[in-house]
């Protein structure tokens, strides 16, 4: 579908897109793609990530539900103005309030729903659509105030599957990837009881994304064939309710339509947490993808888009422009060296001969380490050591870089969110180590599975004591690892 040209061919100047790379080379990248029509005229991975790499899109995930709610209301299966509950009366275990009872399936698209739903992971769900309907917590009659409903599309993404009597992702696949030729072995992780996790967890590949971005900014046309109904992606991809009530407006709250959120400059995007984004420009017909880790960072958004407006879309030009010799080198030596991001500070320090291979002692903390010992082979790697309550934990890090290895704790989720595994299961991670000031150690660790978060342990060392402090950014995972901790030399 795409092919690769030079930014020049297609209205871009190098130079723009250089800069560009090099502001979002200070954040937690992962890839990055920008195309006009179907031309990609820059692509790039933050090493160890390439162009095969299955990629978990979080809440990009509800917008592509939201073409699938588009397709079942041509086919006769789903009517948008029709009470959610009429769809589940098999699941209705109390009478649900009259705000409930009124809650209709286009209100949910927008969510203009009846209240914020509750954390099914903290509640321990098992069945979402079930404590949606019966224990969600409401404030007001919907279709009045915008608010983040996760939950919500959850439930229209199970309704998608019980209509059709199909996975979401096979009933996907079976309308439009197969046809557009992409997100061969895409898929979607589940929740629980099963269903689809239609809110958070489709795992396919950036390329895959901007593929089926491409798709939606044709208003559901591949190849001459029309295969979903244009007025429905139109009306979704619209502004159709204000998506916020404060004065101070991010790229984001320009408003709000199916499931798919309005960006600055008449754009329109399909968002996910930690900045997995594909933005479309129809006035430009310029799209751009990115994969990235930077939940935790509540600026970083705002540093993405606001670049490639001010780098790309301000700066395009509606014919080719001549080829910028100088920058189209600087580019490709960027992009060639991209890696993933890691802490860096001091190349040594003193402190390194007084820590290595000495065991302290931690008094009771909140996270329940009992102990731990930093390995130095030499001044570039070597393994953070620790005891907590699940046993002994052996960390690889390199100093200044990362080393790639399974982060040591079991029972996280893999498959089915929200299910503890008991198979020996472990996420791949990144450590780094840094010295971060003479006396102060940072060992910051990255999954990078189908889950992604992070965990910061920050050492400080004086004297014969240490001092931990623990900090943790991941949905549903990595709870142990917050809190501080007092620690003596053996």
């Amino acid at each position: 579908m795409f092919t690769s040209v030079t930014p020049e061919s297609v209205g871009v100047d190098s130079k723009n897109v250089y800069k560009l790379i090099k502001r979002l080379n200070k954040l937690h990248m992962h890839s990055f793609l920008m195309a006009r029509s179907n031309d990609i005229f820059c692509e790039c991975y933050w090493k160890p990530f390439d162009k095969d790499f299955k990629h978990r899109m979080y809440s990009v995930t509800k917008s592509f539900m939201s073409v699938a709610v588009g397709l079942c209301v041509e086919d006769g299966l789903i009517d948008l103005d029709k009470p959610i509950v009429e769809y589940f009366k098999d699941k209705v275990k109390i009478e649900p309030s009259d705000y409930m009872k009124k809650q209709t399936v286009r209100e949910m698209l927008t969510m203009t729903t009846t209240g914020f739903g509750r954390s099914w992971f903290s509640e321990g769900a098992y069945d979402r659509t079930d404590f949606y309907i019966n224990y969600q917590m409401e404030k007001r009659p919907s279709n009045t105030m915008w608010e983040y409903d996760s939950a919500g599309s959850q439930v229209l993404s199970s309704l998608v599957e019980r209509v059709t009597g199909k996975r979401l992702f096979d009933f996907l696949n079976e309308r439009i990837f197969k046809k557009i030729g992409a997100f061969e072995g895409a898929t979607i992780l589940k929740t629980p009881n099963g269903d689809s996790w239609g809110d958070s967890a489709l795992i396919c590949t950036p390329r895959d994304l901007l593929t089926f971005a491409r798709f939606v900014l044709n208003y559901g046309v591949y190849n001459g064939e029309r295969l979903i109904n244009e007025d429905y992606l139109r009306v979704a991809a619209s502004r159709l309710k204000d998506n916020t009530n404060s004065a101070h407006r991010g790229s984001f709250n320009n408003g709000y339509g199916y499931q798919i959120w309005q960006g600055p400059k008449n754009s329109f995007a399909f968002v996910g947490m930690g900045d997995q984004l594909a933005l479309c420009v129809p006035s430009k017909d310029l799209i751009f993808v990115c994969t990235a880790d930077n939940q935790g960072n509540p600026v970083s958004r705002e540093l993405i888009i606001n670049g490639f407006f001010e780098y790309i879309v301000d700066e395009i030009s509606d014919t080719p422009v001549a080829v910028n010799e100088e920058y189209a080198k600087k580019l490709k030596e960027l992009t060639d060296s991209l890696e993933l991001y890691c802490e860096k500070g001091f190349i040594d320090t003193p402190t390194r001969q007084k820590v290595n291979g000495i065991t302290y002692k931690c008094e009771n903390n909140p996270m329940g380490i009992k102990e731990f010992r930093f390995d130095f082979e030499n001044e570039k790697e070597g393994t953070l050591t620790y005891e907590n309550e699940n046993g002994t934990m052996t960390l690889p890090f390199k100093v200044n870089a990362n080393a790639f290895s399974k982060f040591p704790e079991e029972g996280y989720s893999n498959e089915y969110g929200g299910v503890r595994t008991q198979d020996g299961f472990k996420y791949d991670c990144a450590t780094s180590l840094a010295w971060t000031q003479v006396d102060k150690i940072t060992v910051f660790s990255q999954i990078i599975d189908r889950y992604f978060g992070n965990v910061t342990f920050s050492f400080f060392f004086k004297d014969n004591l240490a001092f931990l402090h623990c900090e943790k950014v991941a949905e549903d995972f990595l709870w142990q690892y917050q809190g501080d901790a007092i620690a003596f030399r053996e």
